[in-house]
């Protein structure tokens, strides 16, 4: 049932996406004046097809589903000595080159459009996420030598607003790539007065964060996560561990084995580390305290052996990120500007070697996210397809012959030289953005099948 679920969760962000770039193509094609033979959803052979509209434009499904097209009415593909002047008028090379260069770019602009709208949504829903309260992990940290404390709540940074978790790890990982400080504004617990904060700005150095840092969590690097409660238990799983010692929901982990905890994680990392021990609990019920011995069962999670309660943790303190519509269109289209420099950005680093080209992922780890987003909640998996579509975008918009960034490359030298280039010179250019979109791919495959074996 997972297999199938991930399948059918990537097919249908993959059809979303496919439909929705070549849409673009199409609508503005047609607005164009320019004759469209045909589009369809996949590539290679046609397996099902129907003609619909006053030009009898061929809707079609193809068996490849990695892709689709847009055909259109073009003398470079087709040979077309027997239509009439009327019709040669809709040609695609006939037009000016502003409406060519309209034509191609509506596909990545439909994709960005399509991410700024979805994010839009969801902002106007209300996204359910961790406040940004941190937890830093020693003093040895760069987090915690510069002034952050556990329990801080980072409410800006460079003086711009602070809406979450995830925002937080954003604006930081932007500047981690520039190798610029970070300007934290932040509330901590005033510890004379109850309930009263005390406002300050910490300096956070990320210059000293390298490329693989950023590839990997480079907030635990800087000792920084998410605040996390006292170990206190949700739910008791039936015939587990946890409930055969007698733990039960709503019970606070005060100490284990003479140990204070500082929070559920914790806590988790030293039951997963005590397969088949004897765990000392002191136990919070109520205006209770108890004492309660609790045996790790011994499970095997891919090849390693760890200790288990089966019990439900409670998560960090969160929060409904929720905005009018106004505000959400302006959130959307800002969060789909900020990803697709970043994604710029990083494909240049690549260039330069500064990032690994193990970031290049293709069709197996994506099918896999959108599985997982799925399977987690209907805003994970949108944001998972809105996420992917501004990828598709900016992909598309590389000076890659064959893809559509390659033929605006064509079109912006003929705005600068008053004429197209040449056949020659097109037909070579096709033929090495062939080969360097066929290794690209190659090298997506292999990071895949690397990814899933380990």
């Amino acid at each position: 049932m997972i297999l199938l679920q991930t399948i059918l969760a990537f097919l249908v962000a993959l059809g979303t996406l496919v439909i929705i770039h070549e849409l673009g193509h199409y609508t503005v094609a047609r607005l164009c004046g320019v004759k469209v033979l045909r589009f369809s959803v996949g590539m290679g052979k046609v397996i099902y097809s129907r003609k619909f509209g006053p030009d009898q434009t061929e809707w079609a499904i193809s068996v490849l589903p990695l892709g689709g097209y847009v055909k259109m009415l073009d003398a470079r593909e087709q040979d077309l000595g027997h239509l009439s002047e009327q019709e040669l008028s809709r040609e695609f090379c006939r037009q000016s080159v502003w409406k060519r260069i309209a034509i191609v770019a509506a596909g990545p602009v439909a994709n960005f459009l399509l991410a700024i709208l979805l994010f839009s949504g969801l902002y106007v829903h209300g996204i359910p996420e961790p406040v940004s309260k941190i937890q830093v992990s020693s003093e040895q940290t760069a987090a915690y030598q510069a002034g952050l404390r556990a329990g801080d709540l980072i409410t800006s940074v460079n003086q711009a607003p602070v809406f979450g978790w995830s925002d937080l790890r954003w604006k930081l990982m932007e500047l981690a790539l520039e190798k610029n400080s970070a300007s934290l504004g932040l509330k901590r617990a005033n510890r004379d007065r109850a309930g009263a904060f005390d406002e300050l700005t910490v300096t956070l150095p990320l210059e000293q964060l390298s490329s693989k840092d950023l590839e990997a969590d480079f907030l635990a690097k800087l000792g920084v996560s998410v605040a996390l409660p006292k170990a206190t238990l949700v739910d008791v799983l039936p015939d587990g561990a946890g409930m055969k010692a007698g733990l039960k929901a709503g019970d606070v982990i005060l100490e284990l084995d003479g140990k204070d905890l500082a929070n559920a994680r914790e806590f988790t990392e030293i039951v997963r580390a005590s397969p088949g021990r004897k765990l000392d609990l002191r136990v919070k019920r109520g205006a209770d305290e108890l004492d309660i011995d609790a045996i790790a069962e011994p499970y095997e999670a891919n090849g390693t052996k760890i200790g288990r309660l089966q019990v439900q943790m409670a998560g960090p303190e969160m929060q409904l990120i929720q905005t009018p519509l106004w505000q959400s269109l302006a959130r959307g289209t800002q969060k789909t500007w900020d990803t697709s420099i970043m994604t710029f950005k990083m494909l240049g680093k690549m260039v330069t070697g500064e990032v690994s080209w193990k970031n290049i992922t293709g069709p197996i780890t994506i099918a896999d996210y959108a599985g997982q987003t799925s399977r987690t909640s209907a805003i994970s998996y949108i944001s998972f397809i809105a996420l992917i579509s501004i990828s598709l975008g900016v992909m598309n918009l590389l000076p890659i012959p064959v893809l559509d960034g390659g033929h605006l490359l064509y079109y912006s030298l003929e705005v600068l030289t008053g004429k197209p280039i040449s056949e020659r010179f097109g037909e070579i250019a096709q033929r090495a953005g062939a080969a360097i979109l066929m290794t690209l791919m190659a090298l997506a495959f292999f990071n895949d099948i690397v990814r899933l074996m380990s």
